[in-house]
This record gives C-alpha cells, sequence and structure tokens, in this order.
C-alpha cells in the first residue's frame, strides 16, 4: 500500500498514528480534514475538506491504494451533526472509492456501536450485533452496514474497527480492559491493510490488556497480535479511583460505559 488516504487526519487519533504509518519506507499518506494537520511530515500530502463533499472526495481518493476512515463526528451530538458526518460522508467516501477502483478501506467505528452489551461470556465477540447507545454509536452501526454493502456488491475489502480507548496511556478504569496503546494502533492499522483478501471484518480495537474481556481472535485472524497491556498502568488508576468491579459496575460492565447513560443528542 504506497499511497493512502487517511480521512480525519488533523484529529487526536491521526496524531497517534500517522508517525507509524509514515515508518514504512515508499509510502505517502494523504491526509483529509476541515482543518490543517500539525506538524506535517515529509511524506505527508494534505488536502483541506469536507468528507461530505463528494467532488472533493472523487479527488482525494484519486491515485490511493487504500483509506483509512478517521473522519467525522467524534462525540455524541445532535441527529443531524451525526448523520451528515458520519453516515451521508461515510457513503461520500465509499462511492469514491468504488468509483476509482480502491479495492480496501478501514473503518473507524466504535465501541459505541455495541454500546449497551454487557460482560455476560467472556470473551464478547467483535461481531456482536449493533446495539447502539448514543446517536454518535447509531451512526456508527450505520458506517459498518455502509461497509458490508460495498463489500458484498462490489467485492471491496472492508474491515471495520470496534476501538475502545485509543490513547497514549489508560485513561481510567475502563481502559484497564478496553485501551489501545499507540504502538497497538498502529500494529493494528498495518495488518488491515496488509491481510490477504479479508474481506467484510470487525475486529475489536483493544491491546492484549490483562482484563480484557472482549476477543483478540478476529483481530488475530487477519493477523494482529497486540503486544501492549493496560496492566502497567493498573497501580496508578487504582490508586487515584479505587479497585474496579468489572462484573457489578455499569460503568464498567457494559461495552459503552457511561455513555449509556448520556442525554441522546448531546443535551445537557
Amino acid at each position: 500500500m504506497e499511497r493512502l488516504l487517511l480521512t480525519g487526519g488533523a484529529g487526536n487519533v491521526a496524531r497517534l498514528l500517522r508517525p507509524l504509518l509514515a515508518t514504512k519506507p515508499g509510502r505517502t499518506v494523504r491526509l483529509l480534514d476541515v482543518k490543517q494537520p500539525n506538524d506535517v511530515l515529509p511524506s505527508e500530502e494534505v488536502m483541506i475538506g469536507s468528507v461530505t463533499d463528494p467532488g472533493f472526495v472523487a479527488q482525494a481518493v484519486d491515485g490511493v491504494d487504500a483509506i483509512v476512515h478517521l473522519g467525522g463526528q467524534s462525540r455524541e451530538s445532535q441527529v443531524r451533526d451525526v448523520i451528515e458526518s458520519n453516515m451521508y460522508g461515510t457513503h461520500v467516501l465509499f462511492e469514491a472509492a468504488r468509483s476509482h477502483r480502491v479495492g480496501r478501506v478501514v473503518v473507524a467505528s466504535s465501541n459505541h456501536a455495541a454500546g449497551f452489551h454487557t460482560r455476560a461470556g467472556e470473551p464478547l465477540a467483535a461481531e456482536v450485533a449493533g446495539r447502539p447507545d448514543t446517536l454518535y454509536g447509531w451512526s456508527k452501526v450505520a458506517m459498518e452496514a455502509c461497509g458490508r454493502l460495498y463489500a458484498d456488491r462490489f467485492g471491496m475489502d472492508v474491515i471495520c474497527l470496534r476501538i475502545g480507548l485509543w490513547s497514549p496511556a489508560p485513561p481510567g478504569l475502563r481502559g484497564l480492559a478496553m485501551w489501545l496503546s499507540p504502538a497497538d494502533g498502529g500494529r493494528l492499522v498495518e495488518a488491515c491493510l496488509s491481510a490477504p483478501s479479508p474481506g467484510f471484518r470487525i475486529v475489536w480495537g483493544i491491546s492484549r490488556n490483562t482484563r480484557r474481556w472482549w476477543s483478540l481472535a478476529e483481530g488475530e485472524a487477519i493477523g494482529y497480535f497486540p503486544q501492549d497491556d493496560a496492566e502497567e498502568h493498573a497501580d496508578k488508576l487504582i490508586a487515584e479511583h479505587g479497585e474496579p468491579d468489572f462484573v457489578n459496575d455499569p460503568v464498567l460492565n457494559r461495552v459503552g460505559g457511561q455513555w449509556c447513560d448520556v442525554p441522546l443528542g448531546g443535551a445537557d
């Protein structure tokens, strides 16, 4: 994959991922975002615009070998925001990929697409049916379904990543189970790009955390073998927040945690 399109190229996750994508010799990464990314690397190109603009997206996908789709609304918001940015924007991207014969798209879905699943059995399969916890989570289920449509109708390779907490360190007790380290995030995306003929897949985006209760089998099936463990941060987190109860605490035993209780649409 010599030339990649990375949507949401100025976002927080992209800032973690971009240096790792750039380590492959000869690769060019085209960054797409509505704002200018910081610290653009010599191997990066920048295109400023929205995934909801079909003409602009058609130009952005021209000549790329694969797409990593991180762009869109990244948190709970009003229904028009999530429909426009996530659902419609994802359709625009897939249609441009189809028309330009881009055969592989990696989609940043979210744990919130499955937020109301609980820790009833271990491990929880990555392909469990969507149970969104928010309008944002609903939009991620729709993004996955759009990927399924284009995989089935047009034979595209589409891998949807139900991402846990992709951050430099676990941001709280939930992270002991669902953290995705920056290094493992890079490993996950590289596995998605290099897996031979994966078809349509859904994979949990987590590290090899000791306290995980989501399955790694689907990731391992495409060559993703995470190496980091949130347990390295456990002492600090427990000292700050107390001992976690992953059996009875609804913040910890639901996939979506506290997002299952936030007002829909981001209302106060």
